[in-house]
């Protein structure tokens, strides 16, 4: 794994790529803050899609990440388009699709979730991939125009335990290629989650957001904002970057149903996965 002073060592310039701005966005709730907040569709992943889009919807945010349960990879273009109108209708906004698991290097096998994600309307792919294939990864985003957001794991991960990780092989490529920084995972690592979203910075396209209690713990999930993840430090270190992307709430917790992801919503109302 590759810590912090390992990944500047590598990397004395750091990150020199900027990313091309995006228009002004919209207020959700909150005043005047400008993150975009919304769910990554995973945390619904028990409901089909019309009842996770009700409540996403009772949820008060109009973004959504989709996972393949809700939108899967087997649907023609037609269904696909379907699919967006009916998204569309309900008054929430596709803001990407996955994690999606880019699991062999060929030409064919990852450009069929590049024409996928074209089709459903995602401005951006999570995605989990190993390091060799994130250069033909990176001539299909440009291709599509895509941008691909690295998904990092924790520990269990044998691609990319950490957010460093992940940076020290997308810092150089095309502006669409950079990271989720999954909040939760990174902690269990060890690592410095702000320090690391600082240090990313214009390659941050994405986060999802949880809280444990403990923080070396997968199964120590609970509400955003009663653990022990540095969530306000993390809110700030965003707003002053101007982070761009779009915040998930995330729930890879089969255990945590949809009551505590709507008090999570009233606590903390980041994106979830």
């Amino acid at each position: 794994m590759t810590d912090r002073r390992t990944f500047l060592k590598a990397s004395a310039a750091g990150v020199a790529t900027v990313l091309t701005p995006l228009p002004p966005l919209p207020v959700v709730e909150r005043g005047s803050e400008g993150l975009r907040l919304g769910v990554a569709s995973y945390s619904l992943r028990n409901f089909p899609r019309a009842k996770a889009i009700e409540m996403v919807q009772a949820l008060g945010t109009p973004y959504i990440n989709l996972k393949s349960v809700h939108l899967p990879f087997e649907l023609s273009p037609a269904e696909l388009a379907a699919a967006r109108q009916e998204i569309a209708a309900a008054g929430l906004e596709i803001v990407g699709g996955g994690v999606i698991s880019f699991d062999r290097d060929t030409d064919a096998d990852v450009e069929k979730y590049f024409a996928y994600a074209k089709a459903a309307g995602m401005p951006l792919i999570t995605a989990h991939a190993a390091a060799p294939t994130l250069p033909r990864i990176e001539g299909f985003a440009k291709q599509y125009d895509i941008k691909v957001a690295i998904h990092n794991h924790g520990p269990e991960d044998k691609n990319f335990p950490s957010p460093y990780d992940a940076l020290q092989h997308v810092k150089n490529m095309d502006r669409r290629m950079g990271l989720c920084i999954d909040i939760g995972h990174t902690v269990r690592t060890g690592t410095d989650v702000v320090r690391a979203i600082a240090d990313a910075g214009p390659r941050l396209l994405d986060m999802h957001a949880k809280d444990l209690r403990d923080l070396t713990a997968k199964g120590s999930q609970c509400i955003v904002g009663e653990g022990a993840i540095p969530i306000a430090e993390i809110f700030r270190q965003l707003e002053a970057m101007r982070f761009a992307g779009a915040g998930a709430a995330s729930n890879p917790d089969r255990r945590m149903r949809w009551p505590v992801i709507r008090r999570r919503r009233r606590r903390c109302p980041v994106a979830t996965s």
